[in-house]
């Protein structure tokens, strides 16, 4: 067993960033001031696969908008801690919250921001467009782009390690009773 499929065995909870994780990491503001983000709706089918078999996410951002609860809610994000300037501090809450350990959680971020978390987590996911320095203290970077796919290509491969892809999968491969 590589020691990726180790890591991966023991996931109970998936922690994102969103800016560079779960969007490409642009914003654009309209003239009425409202910020846009752009996700990938592969993500949000991945998460909803994720919630089916059973296991919880959340998402920690340094930001904060509505519209990040928003998106949150619709791709069955359990919880969403925003404003976590200091993230590795926010981190003792969620563990304590979900009641896991820091072995018990993947952790994908981008940016030096989320250094502090990368180090003390069990699975470390960085992106391709992630900065050197996350790139060089992750245990695996996703072939995929955040906000791309990254989240979905993540949450499949655990869900595979873990026996549960094709029980979650299984209702969309059946014909419909006519």
């Amino acid at each position: 067993m590589s020691q990726i499929e180790e890591k991966a065995k023991k996931i109970k909870l998936l922690v994102m960033d969103v800016d560079g994780v779960l969007t490409d990491g642009h914003i654009v503001y309209a003239n009425s001031g409202d910020e846009l983000k752009f996700f990938d709706v592969t993500d949000g089918m991945g998460l909803a696969l994720w919630a089916r078999a059973g296991l919880k996410s959340a998402v920690l951002t340094a930001k904060k908008s509505r519209l990040i609860s928003r998106r949150s809610k619709a791709m069955h994000i359990d919880r969403v801690y925003q404003s976590a300037f200091r993230k590795s501090e926010v981190f003792k809450k969620i563990l304590a919250d979900f009641n896991v350990s820091p072995v018990e959680v993947c952790f994908m971020g981008d940016d030096v921001v989320d250094i502090p978390v990368l180090k003390r987590v069990g699975f470390a996911v960085g992106m391709p467009n992630a900065v050197p320095e996350v790139k060089s203290e992750v245990h695996y970077i996703t072939k995929r782009e955040g906000g791309r796919g990254a989240v979905r290509e993540v949450i499949d491969m655990i869900l595979k390690i873990q026996g549960s892809w094709v029980e979650v999968t299984k209702r969309y491969y059946e014909a419909e009773a006519v």
